[in-house]
């Protein structure tokens, strides 16, 4: 195909990394393709909380303008980021090889001993799922508000805001930042955000269905697809965003795929926490079965409150 794919893409050495990787997927199976970078509300909004802001489309909008104005073809996000039901018109065509999908602890500093609840710490974070599951297993750890890309994030730490980070594994590892972790966290406490270490591909519907297909065939890791499509159909049905502390991870094994997740209280005092296994075809009805069980044990009310005490 002599068409030039193009990728758009927020413009952080972490995103570029995303939007390069897509780039080299498309160029293996034969496909050329040109990055443009969009700045989105998230990228410019960084002295208030992403549950402030708004977190529908904090980090896509600006990118799915582009989209629907046809000026790029897709765009690239961490899967992670994405709003649990897209705006019309647009669809998640494709999701990469999931990374390890643990959180971590990145720190410049010697001995952080997060356990240890005689030593005070003071950790770096913008997610409300981290703070609320620090609150519920490690009340004794301070936190601290950080936004920005990674690497404004480690300059606030380094400078003193706060002795470590609490992150994705996926994107210090992408940005080589491995020698600084400190600590990988048990996935049974920290269980990720939902999409966590994937890379999603979004395009406008009306995208060429030749273009599609040969995106899909380039991009498109199927393991990674049954269960982000399970975990992201526990997320609609909790219309969880990024400033609502749900989490879900579903693993796939001999045909079989697992879903856990659950819900917890921004004070960290309630965690629900549910799990599902059946066919991994049938993992979009398993994270809706999950998403009601986790509302019938109390979900409902946990859920009703955050978002309640979101609003003021």
């Amino acid at each position: 195909m002599n068409r030039t794919i193009r990728i758009g893409t927020r413009g952080s050495k972490l995103a570029l990394w995303q939007a390069y990787h897509v780039a080299d997927l498309l160029k293996t199976a034969g496909l050329n393709s040109e990055i443009v970078i969009i700045e989105t509300k998230g990228d410019k909004v960084l002295d208030v909380s992403i549950s402030k802001i708004g977190s529908k489309g904090v980090f896509t909008e600006e990118l799915e303008e582009q989209l629907a104005s046809g000026a790029i073809d897709i765009a690239v996000h961490s899967a992670k980021d994405m709003q649990s039901s897209l705006p019309e018109g647009f669809e998640l065509i494709a999701f990469t090889e999931r990374e390890k999908v643990n959180d971590i602890i990145l720190s410049h500093k010697e001995g952080i001993d997060y356990k240890n609840a005689n030593k005070p710490l003071v950790l770096g974070t913008s997610s409300t799922r981290r703070v609320a599951t620090l609150k519920h297993f490690y009340p004794h750890i301070q936190t601290v508000e950080v936004r920005g890309n990674l690497q404004t994030r480690i300059s606030k730490m380094q400078e003193g805001l706060c002795d470590a980070l609490l992150l994705a594994y996926a994107g210090a590892h992408r940005m080589g930042y491995d020698e600084m972790i400190c600590e990988e966290l048990s996935l049974d406490e920290f269980t990720p955000a939902v999409g966590q270490g994937s890379v999603a591909i979004e395009s406008s519907v009306s995208l060429d269905t030749k273009v599609r297909e040969l995106i899909q065939a380039a991009c498109h890791h199927e393991e990674t697809g049954y269960r982000l499509e399970a975990e992201r159909s526990y997320l609609r049905v909790l219309e969880g965003g990024c400033s609502i502390p749900v989490f879900a991870l579903a693993e796939v094994e001999s045909g079989e795929l697992k879903i856990k997740g659950g819900i917890v209280s921004l004070d960290g005092q309630q965690r629900i926490v549910h799990e599902l296994t059946g066919k991994k075809e049938e993992g979009v009805v398993l994270g809706q079965q999950l998403a009601e069980q986790v509302l019938q044990s109390g979900g409902d009310k946990i859920l009703k409150e955050i978002k309640s005490a979101l609003k003021k």
